[in-house]
């Protein structure tokens, strides 16, 4: 689909990667875009971007209540946005409950449950995309992360079976699995980090071509390399204990 004249709306869109997706979306000529986030004070940046075109919504994922209520407001968007994420640190044998049902909770089931409520909307809207900000480690593990690998490579698993469902409702489902981004979320990780522009771009773009797989950035040698060789890649993984 194209990005002109759309209407977005973006999950977590106060800062980091969610912030650089409203930018960009206006950028590339987005008619609205409707920035969500648990907090609408947290919002002051996004909407100083273009108060005329930026609509701020209170939308928690994981609240079933104001996700209807975003869909009800949010009547005409045509493409969707799932950035929202969480991530609790914590290897497979210590994360605790708590962090593994937040994780869960966010990036699971918020994503499911945020897409259940917009598709009829897109649809009855003639059609559009979803995008869901997944992450490397959807197939990947890093093993301090293990409640993040666990929620993503569920929601992988989820969204894939999606399409099905709304490829006949004229809606496409765009993956995106980026590799570390620099941003607060990885703030204090010593680790290769691409930038949000560069990430951002590369998923608008893949969204423009009508891509369903997109790996932005330093993620697509990754990838190329997982491809090839995947064994060694999960033992590179292993060591960033």
């Amino acid at each position: 689909m194209q990005i002109e004249n759309s209407v977005a709306l973006v999950t977590g869109a106060n800062r980091g990667v969610g912030l650089e997706y409203v930018s960009q979306l206006l950028q590339n000529g987005a008619a609205k875009v409707y920035a969500c986030a648990r907090n609408t004070d947290d919002l002051d940046r996004t909407i100083a971007l273009n108060p005329a075109k930026v609509t701020p919504l209170k939308l928690d994922v994981t609240r079933g209540d104001q996700i209807a209520q975003a869909a009800s407001v949010a009547s005409d968007v045509t493409l969707l946005i799932n950035n929202a994420g969480s991530l609790t640190f914590g290897g497979a044998l210590d994360v605790t409950e708590d962090g593994l049902t937040q994780d869960m909770a966010v990036n699971n089931d918020g994503l499911r449950n945020v897409t259940r409520a917009f598709a009829p909307v897109i649809a009855e809207n003639g059609g559009g995309a979803v995008v869901n900000m997944l992450s490397l480690l959807s197939f990947l593990s890093a093993p301090g992360f293990s409640g993040y690998n666990a929620s993503k490579a569920a929601a992988w698993s989820m969204t894939m079976s999606l399409r099905a469902y709304l490829r006949p409702m004229g809606i496409t489902v765009v993956n995106a699995f980026p590799a570390g981004i620099d941003t607060d979320m990885l703030a204090g990780v010593d680790a290769p980090k691409d930038s949000v522009t560069d990430v951002v771009k590369d998923v608008l773009a893949a969204i423009a071509a009508g891509a369903e797989d997109v790996y932005p950035a330093s993620a697509a040698d990754v990838h190329a390399a997982w491809r090839e060789d995947q064994k060694a890649v999960e033992a590179a993984f292993a060591e960033m204990m």
